[in-house]
């Protein structure tokens, strides 16, 4: 006989009595009329379909912080010249830059599936030959050749935010939620990406970090296109304009640029730096600890309350990056410690996720209907482009000054980003609103 949730009433002689029959102890928290609401990344898993397509772009976005690494140390440690490792992977980054844009116009023209399984072949086909051709010794110039085939590797990390504003189409918090989702992914991918090519390298043979990454990006990219009740329909003979031109994201990838130039010179800044104190191979830990903080606000960052308009918080999460990149600096000039300038990144990093986060947001409002994998892949360009320019101004600085003054470069280029950012604020707040209707004809007088 099932018990009843409620106490029951009775009553003895003059007495009155009181029997409570509900559960108590560790079991009575499982009851449903206990059980907590599930968090927001949990109810954004729980999404239809989201879980499948999930764990395809996991495996396939993973190599991604993989294959430089494992280009460098297969390059140079068979032909013994670091040059050559950082010119092959320098112009495979520029081939990147070029082509990413047009395979997701490819994407947004004829759909997900029928364009990133032919492009991710012909990458991974340029992975294998690079790889042969190390091994067996051939001229300088199929390396470049080879790495510039990977290339057209799609944007995954920009299919999978179409897919998620395609499901969530009309739901700003939950679409806030996969974006800071997303983020996190990407610097998870970037963060442990390097440390399994290395190790892969080290502990195998120098080609295994590429042979892994090849397996995990097919796998990935076949797992995920596989997935076709997700995919975003396709918009045939679309004649909006092109997302470069389209009305505020223009200012978006100006920042991206030097956002881009804040992530390429802090790397080389503290490789510098921990070969200065004589612990050049902590340098990878110490970068670590900034993709861990940018993970953790990341997290949070989807989970809390927003307050105000993107436009704003973009703003302050440029700001609060500025600051908090002051931070690194102030460590290696004050105590020249790499445990201080350790604790330093994890902090500064902090800023990061929020404000890669908000500056997509914008990115997928302001892009035209159905090109949305463009707008996207443009913002991963401009990142490119960043850390390219980056990473040149701060080899410059650590060379012809010094590592420690090399940490003002991201702090300058931050100091870019915000001042664009505010510029192109204050003019989206004094130009006249659009039309949104069309003017009514004139009508004729009785």
């Amino acid at each position: 006989m099932p018990q009843p949730n409620r106490p029951m009433f009775t009553t003895t002689a003059d007495a009155l009595v009181i029997v409570d029959l509900s559960r108590r102890g560790p079991r009575a928290r499982r009851s449903p009329h206990c059980r907590r609401a599930p968090g927001p990344y949990r109810r954004l898993l729980a999404t239809p379909g989201a879980r499948a397509f999930t764990i395809g772009n996991l495996l396939a976005r993973l190599p991604m912080g993989m294959f430089s690494v494992s280009a460098v140390v297969m390059i140079a440690g068979t032909r013994g010249s670091y040059a050559l490792a950082g010119a092959v992977t320098a112009a495979g980054l520029a081939a990147t830059a070029v082509v990413a844009p047009w395979t997701a116009r490819l994407v947004d023209r004829h759909g997900q599936a029928k364009i990133a399984v032919p492009a991710t072949a012909l990458a991974a086909l340029g992975s294998l030959a690079l790889l042969l051709c190390v091994h067996l010794g051939a001229p300088a110039w199929t390396l470049f050749v080879s790495y510039a085939a990977t290339a057209t590797t799609p944007n995954l990390g920009g299919m999978s935010r179409a897919r998620w504003a395609h499901l969530l189409a009309g739901d700003e918090k939950s679409l806030h939620v996969a974006n800071s989702f997303e983020q996190v992914v990407d610097e998870a991918c970037f963060m442990l990406g390097p440390v399994l090519a290395a190790f892969l390298c080290t502990a195998f043979f120098p080609e295994a970090g590429t042979l892994a990454g090849v397996v995990l990006l097919v796998t990935g990219v076949l797992v995920f296109a596989a997935q076709r009740s997700t995919e975003p329909p396709v918009r045939k003979r679309d004649l909006s304009q092109a997302p470069f031109r389209a009305p505020g994201i223009p200012p978006l990838l100006a920042v991206c640029l030097a956002m881009g130039a804040v992530f390429g010179s802090m790397e080389v800044v503290t490789i510098a730096f921990a070969d200065a104190q004589g612990h050049r191979s902590a340098a990878g830990i110490v970068l670590a600890l900034q993709a861990a903080g940018s993970c953790a606000a990341g997290l949070v960052y989807g989970a809390i309350r927003r307050t105000g308009s993107a436009e704003d918080r973009y703003v302050w999460c440029i700001a609060a990056m500025t600051t908090l990149l002051t931070l690194p600096l102030l460590a290696a000039s004050l105590t020249g410690s790499l445990l201080a300038l350790a604790a330093a990144l994890l902090i500064a990093g902090m800023a990061t996720a929020p404000t890669m986060v908000t500056g997509m947001t914008l990115i997928q409002r302001r892009t035209p209907p159905g090109r949305l994998n463009e707008g996207m892949t443009l913002a991963v360009t401009g990142l490119l482009g960043g850390i390219a320019c980056g990473s040149a101004a701060g080899g410059w600085t650590v060379e012809h000054i010094s590592p420690t003054a090399g940490y003002g470069v991201p702090i300058t280029a931050a100091a870019a980003a915000l001042t664009t950012a505010l510029a192109s604020a204050s003019r989206s707040s004094t130009s006249p609103p659009r039309r949104t209707t069309a003017p009514r004809p004139p009508q004729r007088r009785p």
